[in-house]
């Protein structure tokens, strides 16, 4: 039976947000956020913080628990904390984490040693208050960690929907033996893989006008991420104010799992690849991207 790498090259399942399930309560609000929010979180922190962490978290799953249910693209949005005298990166999305950036990727082998015919992508970006000094700092840590595990930034991702790759990953898979235990971790971001672009469009839900889902595709030589990810405003959140983006998300998930039911692998322009979303493990999400590629 073929396992989540092949899939991952025809389609498979992403994390939106991936670390948002460690979101620190104790946290300031970061600071490319807008100065409405900084001053409404600063004036009323009691009220306005617990509303923050509610619309802010994407996931309830650690990294080794989404990787163990079928995720193999993770969304990494790194930061530095303003102000914060040490190196320390940590992971944000309108607070930060409590876990550093470093310890996550030392996660991330562990669980690659474990699981040497698996495929993982990092997607790292956002950066904030990252200096250039810092930036290599990351770019170097990166490297120290995974080693000879990252794929050459000179490799194709074209190379990767080859007739040929995809009968060597099944043929690998049906013999363990012949598996090479490198090259199962790739990095996107400018410095470690290069000619990354990104789209966006985004439909409505027919449910929820109000609400945009929005698809962000990372396109790298014919290579899709569509994020499915429902997005909020301020004013929605105010008309909800005991609402939650998780409660959102599960309220939306038949229309999102209609969407994906539509979809098509492969590399071909109107092809996605993978398929990220929110609260992964929930309803039948990474089941339902997995069997996509049974349309091929």
């Amino acid at each position: 039976e073929m396992t989540f790498s092949v899939h991952l090259f025809l389609c498979s399942t992403g994390s939106h947000d991936t670390m948002t399930y460690c979101l620190d309560k104790n946290s300031a609000v970061s600071g490319n956020e807008s100065k409405l929010v900084k001053f409404l979180n600063k004036c009323m922190p009691c009220i306005v913080h617990p509303i923050i962490m509610k619309w802010s978290t994407t996931q309830a799953l650690t990294v080794t628990e989404q990787l163990e249910a079928g995720v193999r693209y993770l969304d990494f949005r790194i930061a530095h904390k303003a102000s914060d005298p040490s190196t320390n990166l940590y992971f944000v999305h309108m607070v930060y984490t409590t876990v550093t950036v470093q310890d996550i990727l030392w996660e991330v082998l562990r669980w690659l040693e474990t699981h040497p015919q698996e495929v993982v992508i990092l997607a790292c970006r956002n950066f904030d208050g990252l200096t250039k000094k810092l930036h290599c700092r990351l770019i170097a840590c990166i490297k120290e960690i995974f080693q000879c595990k990252l794929c050459p930034r000179n490799v194709s991702m074209r190379s990767f929907f080859s007739p040929f790759f995809l009968r060597m990953i099944y043929y690998a898979n049906l013999h363990p033996t012949v598996w090479r235990r490198e090259l199962n971790l790739i990095v996107m971001s400018v410095e470690l893989w290069d000619n990354i672009n990104a789209m966006l469009s985004s439909f409505c839900s027919p449910q929820r006008n109000i609400l945009m889902c929005h698809l962000l595709i990372f396109i790298s030589e014919k290579f899709f991420v569509a994020g499915i990810n429902l997005t909020e405003n301020l004013r929605y959140i105010l008309l909800h104010p005991f609402g939650s983006l998780k409660k959102m998300t599960l309220q939306s998930l038949p229309c999102l799992k209609i969407w994906i039911k539509q979809q098509y692998p492969g590399p071909k322009k109107e092809c996605i690849n993978i398929v990220a979303g929110d609260f992964i493990g929930n309803d039948d999400f990474v089941k339902d991207v997995i069997d996509l590629n049974t349309k091929i």
